[in-house]
């Protein structure tokens, strides 16, 4: 059956669907003609025992040696009674040469004259020497080769609709490697991460996904239904909560690293799934955290990508700089007259309208005050601290002794985007439950992105929690700095089902 693939006329991806089905019911053909033979098309063992990489990049050592790799093919050329095939592992490629023979073939094993029930894209194991052709170029001898998956769809030679590699990618990063390197830079990303943080003393607790009251951020929850308890849960949205419990509970320094979500539009740099990193230290505050996440933001960069240079979107970055700190209330003053601590609505209304932004008219006026501060954050190259966030805006932020209408909060301000966010961590109990029931009142009121009142963690304040600074930021800083949007560096983005889909 013909695939429904809604492309454009001309389209490669669409050429290559028309084509498909052809191209299946001939490898059905060679299937059965396998299994008549008495050949298995998926067995359940390989015996490789080098990878390509072993052989190409240390010829010298391995030329005359037999060895057995395995791989997906990626080319067959025959010669009359000649056959050379490309594998391909994850390490590397090679080329396999084959030559007819008059022995008798072994039981399950294709030879020279068999290479017609191969296809490009069948997963094959061989065992022969290295060597060099005629031309000079690495190969591997052998007489026969053994068939461990025999495939039935052909792989694109391009995959360029962007709508088709996000739902199967898969054959994305088969086609376009660039994908799956991207993916193992993610994973230093994240390596790099928690080396850091174990190298500072800290210790990683995983905390849970599911929530009766989910709160650490401004965002709306998903919501899901336990049977075994009969009750809804909040997928979380933030890490927070948990993990400062854990303070409470007697640890010093915790972090964990997790999927967290959020019931939001995507764009190219928010994704309703993601992973996120949150961490707290006892006995610490903003002042000291900005200098660790200052160290631990280059020390990513430079594991993960090997410099501290970048240029993301138009704007040239370069990390490797003591990063000055910004205060908030003068950034919007100097920028666009407005004072945060005494808000006119109708100001920060007409400011956003002179910028092409709507919003809707009831938006909170803590809400039109964080529009109109993106509006500087957009245009800012950075790096630099953005420091001292009016209360309205951090909920669980400790007031300035200074200031007491500014928070402890900070956030690292890189090429349009804030690449985390930070606080010294609010233990005052009743202070924290008057802002929860401010917050509370605006969440009734219909703000479905405003906090939620969590009397347990009020309680557990009140069995004393003691001084921290608290830090958290997601994968979105991997995206900004690898130069992506956030569906192109995920190995599977979510997608709208389509019509027929199972």
């Amino acid at each position: 059956m013909v695939l429904s693939i809604g492309c454009d006329e001309g389209d490669l991806w669409y050429n290559y669907i028309m084509l498909l089905e052809d191209y299946r019911n001939e490898r059905l053909r060679k299937l059965n003609e396998l299994k008549e033979r008495g050949i298995d098309p998926y067995p359940a063992k390989s015996n490789r025992n080098t990878k390509i990489s072993d052989v190409v990049n240390h010829f010298d050592e391995r030329d005359g040696q037999e060895v057995v790799v395995a791989g997906r093919i990626v080319s067959i050329r025959s010669f009359g009674k000649l056959v050379f095939l490309k594998i391909r592992d994850y390490f590397g490629e090679v080329q396999i040469f084959m030559k007819a023979v008059t022995e008798t073939t072994p039981e399950g094993l294709l030879g020279a004259k068999d290479v017609k029930l191969l296809d490009t894209g069948d997963f094959i194991e061989v065992k022969g020497i290295v060597g060099k052709s005629q031309t000079g170029e690495i190969s591997v001898f052998a007489d026969f080769v053994k068939l461990l998956t025999k495939t039935l769809r052909p792989l694109p030679e391009k995959f360029t609709n962007k709508e088709e590699r996000y739902r199967r990618r898969y054959v994305d990063m088969n086609v376009n490697p660039e994908v799956r390197e991207r993916l193992v830079r993610r994973s230093k990303f994240w390596k790099a991460t928690r080396d850091f943080m174990n190298n500072h003393g800290f210790i990683e607790v995983n905390i849970p996904v599911l929530e009766h009251t989910t709160g650490g951020a401004d965002a709306t929850p998903f919501v899901t239904h336990m049977n075994a308890l009969d009750e809804d849960f909040y997928l979380r949205i933030s890490h927070e909560l948990p993990l400062k419990r854990l303070l409470g509970g007697g640890f010093e320094k915790v972090y964990d690293i997790g999927p967290r979500f959020r019931n939001e539009g995507v764009d190219d740099e928010h994704l309703p799934e993601h992973i996120a990193f949150e961490s707290y230290a006892a006995y610490e505050n903003y002042e000291d955290g900005m200098k660790l996440y200052e160290e631990m933001i280059k020390y990513v960069a430079m594991e993960t990508w090997g410099t501290l240079k970048f240029n993301v979107g138009g704007f040239e970055i370069d990390l490797d700089c003591e990063w000055p700190r910004v205060k908030y209330a003068d950034l919007l003053r100097d920028r666009f007259g407005v004072d945060v601590f005494n808000p006119d609505r109708e100001q920060l209304l007409g400011v956003l309208k002179e910028n092409g932004v709507e919003v809707d008219p009831s938006t909170t006026t803590p809400h039109l005050i964080d529009h109109v501060w993106k509006l500087i954050r957009k245009t800012s190259a950075g790096p630099y601290w953005l420091i001292e966030e009016p209360l309205s805006l951090s909920p669980l932020a400790k007031k300035s002794a200074e200031n007491p209408l500014v928070t402890e909060r900070f956030h690292p301000v890189i090429a349009g985007t804030e690449m985390g966010n930070g606080f010294s961590e609010l233990n005052d109990p009743l202070d924290q439950l008057e802002r929860f029931e401010e917050q509370q009142a605006a969440r009734d009121a219909g703000d479905e992105e405003a906090q939620m009142l969590d009397r347990d963690f009020v309680e557990m304040l009140e069995y004393g929690m003691p001084p921290a600074c608290g830090w958290g930021n997601s994968e979105r800083n991997f995206w900004l700095l690898e130069g992506v949007p956030g569906r192109e560096a995920v190995p599977f983005p979510t997608m709208k089902r389509k019509d027929g889909e199972v």
